[in-house]
């Protein structure tokens, strides 16, 4: 019998129960602030395919950055579709913070040396704070070796100064505006302007858990009108590989700094000036988290 009446009880007092708990979890979820979620990995890497993108190394982390470029496709047979020639470039990055990063390079076209500052001003969140899209603060500058007679050192000088800003849609999609200004201290004034705005647009689309498929033009806002200049296209594969990411291109344009595929680029894609070239990067923690 009394066993009898402990299950009535029981059953009885079960609705009971639960009511209490949820309303016991409902009052926990309202005491509990909501958390912010900070959208990541954008992009993979720091670089779409000639340039930056809104993404930073993190604090003590260091990146070696190897570009590679071959010539030109329609060179023909005689210079195997390009592939006799190379032009590359090598350069290191340091996050100095998680936000804050500086880099420096060389390239082998016209033998410049950049160095770079870059800073993630906001970043795309949900939650708690909800924010739309990214964007980094990029700064750069740039210094012209190559044998030119009569040219002063300052006028071997150029700077840029950019906006990246990106939205990641969803984990396979990726966009970026690249509003960009470039000054260069000296030009041939009857083609060139010393000032050159430019926005660029750019994307990655992920095909796989590690291939996406990555593409960026720059339209040059205020080409003088005797310029012998065109805008730059690249398109890439990306494909990542533990702490490397390899990337696979095709572009119009041999520079590897803003100022040189900005404003030098010299061949048009779609009439053959097209090279082949590859970007790889690998990362370093320096000190342990």
């Amino acid at each position: 019998m009394r066993r009898n009446l402990l299950s009535i009880v029981f059953l009885l007092s079960s609705p009971i129960v639960l009511l209490a708990q949820e309303d016991l979890l409902k009052e926990l979820e309202k005491s509990t602030p909501p958390e912010t979620d900070y959208a990541f990995q954008t992009f993979k890497g720091t670089r779409l395919v000639n340039g930056q993108t809104v993404e930073t190394k993190a604090k003590n982390t260091l990146e070696f950055i190897f570009a590679h470029r071959f010539g030109a496709i329609n060179s023909g047979a005689y210079e195997a579709f390009g592939l006799d020639h190379a032009y590359v470039r090598y350069g290191l990055e340091y996050g100095i913070t998680d936000r804050l990063g500086i880099g420096i390079g060389r390239n082998s076209v016209d033998k410049i040396t950049d160095s770079y500052l870059r800073y993630k001003v906001l970043r795309q969140s949900k939650g708690a704070r909800n924010f739309p899209f990214t964007m980094t603060a990029y700064a750069n500058f740039s210094y012209k070796a190559s044998p030119q007679t009569g040219v002063e050192t300052i006028d071997r000088l150029a700077y840029v100064g950019q906006l990246l800003i990106a939205r990641k849609f969803s984990p396979r999609l990726s966009l970026q505006l690249m509003p960009t200004i470039v000054h260069r201290n000296a030009v041939i004034q009857s083609t060139e302007n010393n000032n050159q705005v430019a926005v660029g647009v750019g994307g990655r689309i992920k095909l796989t858990k590690s291939v996406a498929f990555t593409t960026e033009y720059y339209y040059r806002v205020n080409p003088h009108t005797g310029t012998t200049n065109y805008n730059s296209l690249g398109v890439g594969i990306d494909i990542e590989t533990g702490g490397h990411v390899f990337q696979i291109v095709l572009t119009n344009t041999l520079g590897l700094t803003e100022r040189a595929f900005i404003t030098e680029t010299n061949e048009k894609f779609f009439d053959g000036g097209i090279h082949i070239g590859f970007n790889v990067t690998r990362t370093f923690q320096l000190k342990k988290k």
